[in-house]
């Protein structure tokens, strides 16, 4: 089904789009946003801070998340910091520096009118937050402290120490508590979406299961937010909590949401090395420890002494060698790839030899042990008890890993899909981070979305929507509870000889091989013909015990699992599509000489937004991308 995209960009200068788009959109009367009921799915930072921005504003909301609480929301595992345009450090910052660097982070591959929306609201999040009680880490003098991260020359990442995410979302789920008390929010925890409800081309609803009781039932609302995350686990090993899918925006794409771009996938460089065939979940190291931290290997290859006996003269350190004006705070998907080429050139250390170290030495000699522990000391205490040895007195080692997903449902400008009714915000959608988003940006996102942008733009779409639930909502509200259990009695049905943990590994092998850190057409190929063969083993030899009318974790996973294949072969084919590198997405015919990435501007400055076909596959469009205030130009961090 080909999508006709219409962003809804407000004309005008970059800097007044935002201001004359919230003086233009419609409005709803306060007495009749009472009439209005909207469900919000999803209860991380963005969906959180959305469902109470909400119940704030007078709407009936209805959240839902399927952990048993709405603390246990994978924002909370997000370590390093938030950033914000405030110039505390009174080192250059501003909002189109902030803009810029996004822009350059993104390697020119995202809206200039939501990238500058969301550098602008970048200042009203730290005051929100910190009105909530937020406890940023501050200066001897009383001002929140700055530190820098990846992609950055200033110092704009506000923190609480290595906690910064659990934070900022005990003060969402307070705001959120506050709601719950009021009235205004109905809160379902440990419930899942099955499926979306969209009668007369309209977003009207959600099936759900509640995970503990297995009861399915349809909840019927004016508009529906998916505000659910992303979808490294496709990848099995991964920072993600083991919990996070894709199967909300994948229902929404198989009911006509576009989804924009789902091969740009961001690795992060700083995670803890693989250690074994038995792990099922990777470990992620702040970035903030490469504002003090200093990443080397050996100079020479296969060298298997300690490293504290490999003297100075034999340390590479690569990134300062690399790219000397941003050194060990290069981007991201700049520093995954030099750490990825150092180790298969056979300079990788420890025991599987993919591994650098990250070390601290240097730093605790010029600001002494306890300044390092103040900052550090969560993350340092956690690195120890996962690899039992001290990072105080040997550096860490690190290995890059499947982390954020920028890919995601298309939204216009006012974060609405393809299907009107139906919004997406934060790591759901794909606006915001081009082809990488750089460090402490994701929880900047969410919040913006939840409390600054979506209470606006919903009011827009509502206003024009005649509240409650009508006939044909009923109707199709029996008819997806009637699809839903179809599909869970498939599952149910499941009687073959292995666990769906084995699919899933196998299908994240080849997502990470062939679709991960590097790609090639060869590689896509197969990776889709393997994925096709693999999934159609799944259907017949996965086996899922339990049944349906308890709580039933394989039958959770088995659901989730299943998307995911269906999900892989499109990024495969949007990765296989795309012949440029570009950020996260590096393709190995598309380098220069030096082994950087190669964009081409000429045929691929597009947003690809891939909608289904009625007799199956899936269809491109193209948003065309317009850059009128910043330059296309070679990214460079040298």
């Amino acid at each position: 089904m080909s999508l006709t995209l219409n962003s809804k960009i407000p004309s005008g200068p970059l800097e007044g789009k935002w201001q004359k788009h919230k003086a233009s959109i419609k409005l709803v009367n306060p007495a009749n946003k009472r009439k209005y009921s909207v469900i919000v799915v999803g209860t991380g930072l963005a969906g959180a801070s959305a469902a109470a921005s909400f119940g704030e504003l007078g709407y009936r909301v209805k959240a839902f998340c399927f952990q048993d609480s709405p603390r246990r929301a994978h924002s909370i595992a997000a370590q390093g910091g938030i950033n914000a345009a405030k110039n505390y450090q009174n080192d250059g910052d501003s909002v189109h520096r902030l803009f810029y660097d996004t822009i350059k982070g993104g390697d020119f591959r995202a809206r200039e009118a939501n990238v500058y929306r969301l550098a602008e609201l970048s200042v009203n999040i730290i005051d929100q937050c910190v009105a909530q009680g937020v406890p940023f880490a501050r200066e001897y003098g009383g001002l929140l402290a700055n530190r820098s991260f990846g992609g950055a020359q200033v110092s704009r990442t506000f923190y609480a120490k290595g906690q910064t995410g659990q934070q900022l979302l005990l003060g969402a789920y307070g705001a959120l508590n506050r709601q719950i008390a009021a009235g205004t929010v109905e809160m379902h925890s440990s419930t899942e979406m099955l499926d979306l409800i969209v009668a007369d081309g309209r977003c009207r609803g959600i099936v759900t299961r509640n995970l503990r009781t297995g009861r399915v039932e349809s909840h019927l609302a004016d508009a529906v937010v998916l505000g659910t995350g992303g979808y490294s686990t496709v990848f099995y090993l991964s920072t993600n909590a083991k919990g996070c899918n894709v199967s909300a925006i994948w229902r929404a794409y198989r009911h006509g949401a576009g989804m924009a771009n789902p091969c740009f996938t961001q690795i992060h460089p700083t995670s803890i090395p693989v250690s074994g065939e038995h792990q099922s979940k990777l470990t992620l190291m702040s970035e903030s420890l490469r504002n003090d931290g200093r990443v080397w290997v050996p100079k020479k290859k296969g060298d298997t002494r300690a490293p504290g006996e490999i003297p100075e003269h034999e340390r590479d350190y690569y990134l300062e060698r690399r790219y000397p004006s941003f050194g060990n705070l290069s981007p991201r998907d700049i520093a995954s790839r030099a750490a990825k080429e150092r180790c298969d050139a056979g300079y990788g250390v420890g025991p599987m030899g993919l591994g650098v170290y990250l070390d601290f030495s240097d730093a605790i000699k010029r600001l002494g042990l306890s300044a390092i522990e103040s900052r550090y000391g969560n993350l340092f205490d956690m690195y120890s008890n996962i690899s039992g040895e001290n990072p105080y007195e040997v550096p860490m080692r690190i290995y890059p890993a499947p982390h954020y997903t920028m890919g995601g449902l298309w939204v216009d400008y006012n974060l609405m899909t393809t299907v009107p009714g139906l919004f997406a915000i934060g790591e759901a959608n794909f606006s915001d981070h081009g082809a990488n988003r750089l460090g402490a940006s994701a929880l900047m996102q969410g919040l913006c979305d939840g409390y600054f942008v979506i209470p606006y733009t919903i009011g827009d779409y509502l206003a024009g929507e005649k509240p409650g639930a009508s006939a044909a909502d009923a109707a199709e509200a029996k008819a997806a509870e009637e699809r839903a259990a179809k599909r869970l009695g498939s599952l149910l049905a499941l009687k073959g000889k292995l666990p769906v943990d084995h699919y899933h590994r196998r299908l994240g092998r080849i997502m990470w091989d062939k679709c991960g850190m590097s790609r090639s057409k060869e590689g896509l190929q197969g990776a889709i013909q393997s994925i096709s063969a693999l999934r159609e083993e799944f259907w017949q030899n996965a086996s899922v015990t339990g049944g349906g009318s308890e709580l039933n974790q394989e039958l959770e996973k088995a659901g989730r699992v299943a998307d995911f294949f269906e999900f892989a072969e499109l990024m495969c084919l949007d990765a296989l599509n795309r012949n440029e590198s570009c950020g996260g997405h590096f393709r190995e015919e598309y380098q220069t000489e030096d082994g950087e990435a190669k964009r081409n501007d000429a045929e691929y400055c597009y947003a690809a937004v891939w909608s289904g076909r009625a007799s199956g596959g899936h269809e491109l469009s193209k948003e065309p991308l317009q850059f009128e205030n910043v330059h296309l130009t070679t990214r460079s961090y040298k």
